[in-house]
């Protein structure tokens, strides 16, 4: 898509990426789950990601959504989107673990988040300021929600933001690709797997 002049600059590669996945949960991906988004290829596409990063010795952090038993620390986003209450502390149905085969190594740090953003209220700026990233691959889901907000974190936390085409997945293809396209235009550079993978894999 054509931007114009004013929008669509590129930022480009640092030279210490780190990869961002985030909620890549099992309530997203399996048919009956209460947030399912029909997006398989997704998990496909995080998964070529973190074998990139590992081969690379690039940091990898991952994210979930969690919250107390009552909801009580969801605030007005719980009462907005009713199925984060799956999500809660102890709910049935194993909803909030990540979805086979994505696994963390215990080296790999699992920042439990209550709202979109992955630095909202957490210590991954910290994190990745601490261990010299300067670009933060994000992918996961979704793309207009958690995926978009965290992208647009990083920017504004001073990292270079990019978010991998194939490794996002949102509730239909129209909805993600108008806001990758929102994203590539004003917040973060939008790039295919194949390049972040290279990037990654460049230890």
């Amino acid at each position: 898509m054509t931007h114009g002049p004013s929008f669509s600059g590129r930022l480009g590669w640092g030279r210490a990426p780190a990869l961002l996945v985030v909620d890549m949960v099992r309530a997203y991906f399996e048919p009956d789950g209460p947030l399912y988004l029909d997006a398989a290829s997704t998990v496909d596409g995080c998964d070529s990601l973190v074998d990139a990063a590992r081969h690379g010795g690039r940091r990898v952090v991952w994210t979930v959504v969690r919250y107390a038993a009552d909801g009580s620390d969801g605030g007005w986003w719980v009462r907005k989107v009713p199925a984060l209450a799956h999500l809660v502390a102890g709910a049935p149905g194993g909803w909030g673990d990540l979805v086979e085969p994505l696994s963390p190594r215990s080296d790999e740090p699992v920042l439990v988040k209550q709202y979109a953003s992955a630095f909202f209220g957490t210590s991954l700026a910290s994190t990745l300021t601490a261990a010299g990233v300067d670009t933060v691959v994000v992918c996961g889901v979704s793309t207009s929600g958690c995926v978009r907000a965290s992208a647009t974190d990083a920017l504004q936390h001073g990292f270079r933001p990019m978010v991998v085409r194939q490794a996002c997945g949102d509730r239909t293809s129209a909805i993600g690709q108008s806001n990758l396209d929102d994203l590539d235009a004003k917040y973060a550079d939008v790039v295919d797997l194949a390049e972040a993978e290279k990037a990654l894999r460049a230890g």
